[in-house]
């Protein structure tokens, strides 16, 4: 039997194909089709498959990080959307909060006003009431104004439909009838209820994670229906599982109802990538790295697992969204960032991007401006005969005259101009790593940074040094480590209920029998993918706070089960994440359940059986900063393939590899370990 997984990024379509009868893995990349992102990857897998000799039906899974839904989001387009909400409450989505994205900004963009899912016009309302605590009905739905507002909405164009109502998570009846009245009106319209992607209280953001939800929600199920029809046309009918932002995969259809969940499908299976490959070397405390030709995402890992973001930071492209999702933070510095001089003379480097279409100069494919990887190319980091395996020669005259246009605007030379180019983006990583680690209570030197996408390795040395990290981890194939994510990752489904107790007068059976009932409808999603109970696995926990606090910690529940330890051990977590705890009476907000399905995982890839000798390619001059001056050294092109276990080189140095380039400056080494797995140390720290 024979796994794919498959993350298509900005600029390449990366994939996967893993054999799991003897453990053989092969790996491509093809360029990306951004008009259509389906078409690349049918074409990447019809090439895996022919290259590996595997028939397109030995093929039993399809495990996809996709950027749909996240692009619709980023570049707002999706479909034109309506809402339905309680009477009185038009505007909630308007408003916001009194927090302000900049709060001493006289001149800030706020998204949800300047760019809303919903507009005003496509925004009804119908009399209902629900009220706190139980839900208690204080005035009933009005059936027949829904109806009108469905109809005022079909003639509007609308295409999806969120139906948002006060205190819905209480009791989503009102919710669910409307939503039937919406789809008899409109029978080709998406619709969603908020009670049914996020039945939490906080009404600004349960209304507008709903109402993306909705925006996102026609778009990305074309593009499903016509990846399924493309791979079925292919000859490839395994099930097709997407990866969510929760860590999770889940299925095409499950995906489908509930978009909004996979606006980091692509970066968190990249940090599921990369902890895995922590994990071969028995590593635990992690920088995930992960720069593609947009942009950098950065995650952490601990003894804990992946940090998941909080309530206040979980948001895409400015606007709150309330469904779990792995704490990655992106920034726009990756191989396609362009560098320019702005109006008032500052040099800058992104987050404007050539993209897969023209992209940077180096690739011959019309671009004109001068890029991070036209830097690389110019300092001569990477080697233009064997980029992605020597399948796609780089044109070096091009990348040096970008490079030369800006040493002229700078006034200085080209070899100075694109290593101020890298030190520039460098700095801005780093920036972005102290960001999630030093200013989140975490010393970067206490852990290893995993650096991987098309880009990572090329830059991963550097900032190591400008952080103090003490070793870098390069996978075994470090371009397509987010296809590889795919690969490691179960099948999840998380669920949630706000219940506000307090500890005062918490009924703990009543919440255990709330949280049964829960995992059983969790449970039954998982055997629908056909997963056996025994193969499940349930994690529960409660969102606490103290009285009074606007914020909750994730207290994980033990196996003795929903009891008062529960409240001892966020006094505890609430002492490490501020330093303190309080004689203050402790609420519980929210329960939470996970209900993970184990499927046939990768698990190591086979080491390389090679000799160094073979391995050295070429030796030709690269250009690297020593002693703060920019020297031309000799540096040793190493193939990574033909590398054994315990092999070592020092820098300079340039490892080259199918899927991408790794960068070992002077004052560096790189040795390889028995799982195929490269690590990078400073000499001078005892590498």
């Amino acid at each position: 039997m024979h796994y794919a997984g498959i993350d298509i990024g900005g600029t390449f379509t990366d994939l996967v194909l893993y054999d799991a009868g003897n453990g053989d893995v092969h790996v491509h990349k093809v360029r990306s089709t951004p008009s259509d992102p389906g078409q690349a990857l049918i074409q990447g897998l019809v090439e895996l498959t022919d290259r590996a000799g595997v028939d397109a039906s030995d093929v039993v899974a399809v495990l996809h990080g996709t950027t749909v839904a996240t692009n619709a989001v980023l570049e707002h387009r999706g479909a034109r959307t309506g809402m339905i909400t309680t009477e009185g409450f038009r505007d909630v989505v308007h408003i916001g909060r009194h927090q302000r994205p900049e709060h001493y900004s006289v001149m800030q963009d706020i998204p949800w006003q300047s760019r809303p899912f919903v507009e005003r016009c496509h925004r009804k309302t119908v009399s209902e009431r629900l009220i706190p605590p139980r839900g208690d009905v204080m005035r009933p739905l009005d059936e027949d104004a829904v109806r009108v507002a469905a109809r005022e909405l079909r003639e509007a164009g609308v295409e999806a439909v969120a139906v948002c109502f006060l205190f819905s998570y209480l009791d989503p009846a009102h919710e669910r009838r409307a939503a039937e009245i919406v789809r008899e009106e409109m029978p080709d319209a998406f619709v969603t209820t908020s009670a049914d992607v996020v039945p939490q209280f906080r009404e600004f953001e349960r209304f507008t994670t709903t109402s993306i939800n909705a925006f996102v929600g026609p778009g990305t199920g074309r593009y499903l229906g016509r990846l399924s029809a493309g791979l079925d046309a292919a000859g490839i009918r395994g099930q097709v599982g997407i990866m969510r932002s929760n860590g999770g995969l889940a299925s095409a259809d499950a995906a489908a109802e509930r978009p909004v969940t996979m606006l980091m499908s692509g970066p968190a299976a990249g940090v599921l990538g990369g902890a895995w490959a922590g994990s071969l070397i028995g590593r635990k405390r992690l920088i995930t790295f992960d720069v593609g030709g947009t942009s950098a995402d950065i995650a952490i890992v601990t003894e804990q697992g992946v940090v998941e973001a909080s309530a206040r930071d979980s948001q895409v492209a400015g606007f709150p969204v309330l469904v779990p999702m792995i704490d990655v933070h992106a920034i726009g510095a990756g191989g396609g960032s362009i560098a320019r001089v702005d109006d008032v003379g500052a040099f800058r480097v992104g987050p404007q991007s050539a993209g897969a279409e023209p992209g940077p100069a180096a690739y011959g494919n019309g671009g004109d401006q001068p890029t991070v990887t036209d830097a690389h190319v110019a300092l001569g980091r990477l080697d233009p005969d064997r980029f992605l395996g020597g399948r796609m020669q780089l044109d070096r005259d091009a990348a040096l005259a970008v490079i030369e246009r800006l040493a002229g605007e700078m006034e200085m030379d080209a070899d100075a101009a694109a290593e101020g180019v890298l030190a520039l983006v460098n700095a801005t990583m780093a920036q972005a790593i102290r960001s999630r680690t030093v200013q989140k209570g975490h010393d970067p030197r206490e852990f290893a940074l995993v650096a991987f996408g098309g880009a990572g390795p090329l830059h991963a040395a550097e900032v190591a040094a400008e952080l103090e990290i003490p070793e870098v981890i390069v996978p075994p194939h470090p371009g397509i480590t987010s296809a590889t994510g795919l690969l490691t990752s179960d099948l999840r489904y998380d669920g949630m209920r706000t219940v506000f107790a307090s500890e005062r007068d918490i009924d703990f059976g009543d919440l255990g029998r709330r949280l049964d009932e829960l995992e059983e409808e969790l449970r039954g999603g998982l055997r629908r993918d056909g997963v056996r109970d025994g193969d499940m696995r349930v994690e529960r926990a409660l969102d606490c706070r103290y009285r009074g606090q606007g914020y909750e910690l994730r207290v994980p529940l033990g196996a003795s089960g929903v009891d008062a330890e529960a409240f001892a051990t966020f006094h505890r977590l609430h002492r490490m994440e501020y330093g303190r705890e309080f004689a203050v009476p402790i609420e519980v907000v929210n329960m939470r359940i996970t209900v993970s399905g184990a499927r046939s995982k990768l698990e190591r890839v086979p080491a390389g059986s090679g000799d160094l000798g073979a391995a050295v390619l070429d030796r030709r001059p690269a250009v690297f900063r020593v002693d703060g001056e920019l020297r031309a050294m000799e540096t040793v092109i190493v193939d990574r393939a033909n590398l054994s276990p315990g092999n070592q080189v020092d820098g300079p140095a340039i490892f080259v590899q199918e899927d991408t380039t790794t960068v070992v400056p002077p004052g560096w080494r790189a040795r390889t370990e028995d799982n195929g797995v490269l690590v990078l140390t400073s000499i001078a720290n005892g590498g």
